[in-house]
């Protein structure tokens, strides 16, 4: 389907703004929507496509020494994982 006029951004919560507004679709992560989801102000559309946000991976070569400002970085997000 062609539609006329595009939209593009660089920061979600403008996406949000313009759904929100009846100007399109927005794809973000639900946490940033959960209010309006919860308001019926915004409803979620292909629900099939949305899986669930696993959360974010550190993949690091573990072969070398890391430094130690690595070190403490990698340490720090292990332990805010665990907590």
């Amino acid at each position: 389907m062609r539609v006329d006029g595009q939209l593009v951004f660089n920061n979600s919560r403008m996406a949000v703004r313009a759904a929100s507004d009846g100007l399109g679709l927005a794809c973000v992560l639900e946490p940033l929507v959960a209010d309006e989801l919860a308001a019926g102000s915004l409803v979620r559309v292909l629900s099939d496509w949305c899986p669930p946000f696993a959360g974010y991976h550190l993949y690091y070569p573990s072969r070398r020494q890391p430094s130690a400002a690595f070190a403490l970085i990698v340490e720090a997000l292990r332990f805010s994982e665990r907590s």
